[in-house]
Order: structure tokens, then C-alpha cells, then sequence
């Protein structure tokens, strides 16, 4: 049984969340603002000590073809920046359709005033830890 902490990357918005393998789920908690890419990293620092987790899972945003992208390098960056921080163990999930999933669901449940940035963004690590969970 792993806790563990996933992160949705982008240059403006870190979504985040936290999961257990033994349940298969996971919680979107609040997002990280981030300066082209770049969190404050002692609110990373505050959410790893926080949660203790296992490992981390960042998510890759490929092309619908499954190819990388130019901001596949830079979340790839950002998984090595944890490692290299942190001594953390990164694990990658392919992200495609999360952020599309994220903002159908926030939008079902309720409608506009839900589809902010960074509750968007969470949902979509939430969904990533997500899909980790059922492929592993």
C-alpha cells in the first residue's frame, strides 16, 4: 500500500493530488502557482512533508498521437527537479484528455463557476494519479 503525490504540470499551474494505491483513488488539493513553470518549491517541500508519500507520479503531455511535445520535456524537467530537491521517486503517466476529462466533470457537477484554473488542473492530477493507479 503506497501514498502517493501526483502532479499535473504546467508553466503557470501545478495541479496536485494525493492518493493510495490500496483504494485506486485519489483527492485533488489546491494548485500551485507557478512562474513559467517554476513553484515555489517550499510549498513542494511543505506537500511532501505533509503527505509523506511513496512516490510521486508527474504527469506527460504527449500529442494525441502518443508523441512528445514541447512541454513533455519541460514536465519531465520538472519530475527531475522533485528527484534532484527531494530524493523523491518519479514515476511518468501519459496525461492525454485528462485536463478535457477534469473540466467535463467540474462542469457536470457545477457548471462554470467550477472550471477555475487551479481546480481544474488538480482534478486533472487526480485524474492522472487515477489512471496510474489502474494501469499498475
Amino acid at each position: 500500500m503506497s501514498q502517493v503525490l501526483a502532479f499535473d504540470f504546467g508553466t503557470m499551474s501545478i495541479g496536485v493530488a494525493i492518493g493510495h494505491s490500496m483504494t485506486g483513488t485519489a483527492t485533488p488539493l489546491a494548485a500551485l502557482k507557478a512562474k513559467d513553470g517554476q513553484p515555489d518549491w517550499n510549498l513542494v517541500e511543505r506537500l511532501l512533508k505533509e503527505w509523506q508519500p511513496d512516490f510521486v507520479v508527474v504527469g506527460l503531455p504527449l500529442n494525441m498521437d502518443g508523441t512528445e511535445q514541447p512541454l513533455t520535456e519541460r514536465a519531465r524537467k520538472f519530475g527531475q527537479r522533485l528527484h534532484g530537491r527531494f530524493g523523491v521517486q518519479i514515476h511518468y503517466q501519459d496525461e492525454r484528455l485528462t485536463t478535457v476529462a477534469a473540466k467535463e466533470s467540474l462542469f457536470e457537477r457545477g457548471g462554470y463557476k467550477q472550471l477555475e484554473k487551479g481546480a481544474v488542473d488538480s482534478a486533472a492530477a487526480q485524474l492522472i494519479l487515477e489512471d496510474y493507479f489502474n494501469q499498475h
